[in-house]
């Protein structure tokens, strides 16, 4: 079998191409893998089956939360209080993650009654200092011990 000069130049061209490739991968960073859990002391203390916040590489993937009062283990009657302990869960999660609520992209809010939309955006843009991520209002059913609102998001540092 003879190589010709076109296979000769192909084969080379080929060669170069994946070691180019293969060199440009190398220095692309790696994905971090390591996860990191984080719980609030409340919900800590109550064995739940799940993590408050899972840190994977530099993106934080917040649980469902409600606005429950953990002294009285009651939602509070005003959805705007509600709302309030809902957001102050949200805040103290994202420091022990190193974060504040300006490092949140996503957030997607539940809520059975539609009607309360304006009530958490009052309180709701009280928490950002400059721009909002990324959101959901999505009318839902009953939701867990009848709360107004459940609240997941995602953060990254």
């Amino acid at each position: 079998m003879t190589i010709n000069r076109k296979d000769c130049t192909m084969i080379r061209t080929t060669l170069f191409m994946t070691t180019i490739s293969l060199f440009l991968v190398s220095l692309s960073p790696a994905q971090d893998t390591t996860r990191h859990f984080f719980n609030l002391p409340a919900t800590k203390a109550m064995n739940l089956p799940f993590n408050d916040a899972v840190m994977a590489g530099n993106t934080l993937y917040i649980s469902g939360r409600g606005g429950i009062d953990f002294k009285t283990m009651k939602v509070p009657s005003d959805p705007k209080d509600e709302a309030k302990l809902l957001l102050e869960d949200y805040k103290s999660l994202l420091a022990l993650a190193g974060m504040t609520m300006d490092n949140l992209v996503s957030v997607t809010v539940y809520c059975p009654d539609l009607t309360l939309y304006r009530s958490f955006n009052e309180v709701y843009r009280s928490y950002f200092a400059k721009d909002f991520p990324a959101r959901a209002f999505i009318g839902s059913g009953p939701l867990l011990f009848g709360m107004h609102f459940e609240m997941q998001a995602i953060a990254v540092k």
